[in-house]
């Protein structure tokens, strides 16, 4: 009997902010490693996730939604994701379900077009019409572009999702295992540590704050509580963390401290829950939260805080 050959390669997905590229990247690898939130731009950076199965191995970039740059930290989220349509061997392009091409949409047909690499349009949050409506979304897009494929799917509910695997598998071509089989994403534990810390201030303060804001961790260390092999999560140990949220503003910084520093305790008591489900151990989870005047317009601070200013270079 003839061996299946195995496939691997690169996958990035594109679309305007906020229509659930996290979320569908979380869904397909089958763990949380995008931060996700209601409010647009809340991925800054590529976040590099992979995908293991016998077949072979797919590894997802997802990129900051496309949009229109209102400063350097704007034009860093859209040269990221733009700069990645020639660099992968395919393309999502995730859209909503609706018949309304708008400005954001027809900006990245322009891209899309120009583009060599093929084409996958996904349809999102099909949970949220009616099933006869889909094929109305369908022929709204299908000549927009000149799509491999399109397929509808609900990355909230995973519905439709192992026929979108099936799918990239078609376009894979040919090559070796990149990552070990156990590696779910290569970004680092601090840099997570980081994002989900931010997610939880995303998704608890005011529509004016987020933008402005940015997570630095000053300390990452394990307690050495003598276990076997050292490591906190074999010991029943605890990691220290000190972060640090940087914002715009002194009125941002009471805001985010709360009265009493209630909303901090909020926002550290949620990160904490899910840092300790990611590293699988205790976590004492210490914030504070410093004032960085118009940080996202100052290449020294973009790149100090994590973004590589390379990103500008297109």
């Amino acid at each position: 009997m003839k061996q299946k050959k195995y496939k691997s390669g690169f996958v990035t997905l594109v679309g305007r902010s906020n229509v659930g590229k996290s979320t569908l990247m979380n869904q397909l690898i089958g763990q949380k490693i995008a931060i996700t939130s209601n409010k647009p731009q809340t991925t800054r950076n590529r976040i590099q996730t992979v995908y293991t199965d016998e077949r072979g191995q797919i590894i997802f970039i997802d990129t900051p939604g496309i949009h229109k740059a209102k400063n350097k930290l704007g034009e860093y989220m859209v040269n990221v994701a733009e700069r990645t349509l020639n660099e992968v061997d395919l393309v999502l392009w995730l859209v909503e379900p609706s018949t309304y091409i708008g400005a954001g949409e027809q900006y990245i047909v322009e891209k899309l077009n120009r583009c060599k690499t093929p084409v996958i349009l996904v349809i999102n949050k099909i949970d949220t019409v009616k099933k006869e409506e889909i094929l109305t979304f369908i022929a709204a897009y299908k000549d927009l572009c000149n799509f491999a494929e399109i397929i509808p799917v609900s990355a909230l509910k995973g519905e439709n999702t192992n026929d979108l695997i099936d799918a990239i598998y078609r376009y894979m071509p040919e090559g070796p295992m990149y990552y070990d089989e156990d590696t779910i994403t290569d970004q680092p534990e601090r840099q997570i540590a980081a994002e989900l810390i931010r997610e939880k201030a995303l998704r608890l303060l005011n529509d004016e704050i987020p933008h402005g804001i940015a997570v630095v961790i000053d300390q990452m260390k394990e307690r050495q509580n003598g276990g076997r092999n050292g490591s906190a999560a074999s010991s029943g140990g605890i990691i220290d963390i000190n972060a640090t949220i940087i914002c715009e503003r002194d009125s941002h910084k009471g805001i985010i401290i709360g009265k009493g520093g209630s909303m901090l305790k909020q926002i550290g008591s949620k990160a904490r829950i899910e840092i300790e489900n990611l590293l699988d151990c205790k976590v004492n989870l210490q914030l504070w939260v410093k004032v960085k005047k118009d940080w996202r317009d100052s290449d020294f601070l973009i790149k100090n805080y994590g973004f590589d200013s390379r990103d500008f270079d297109l």
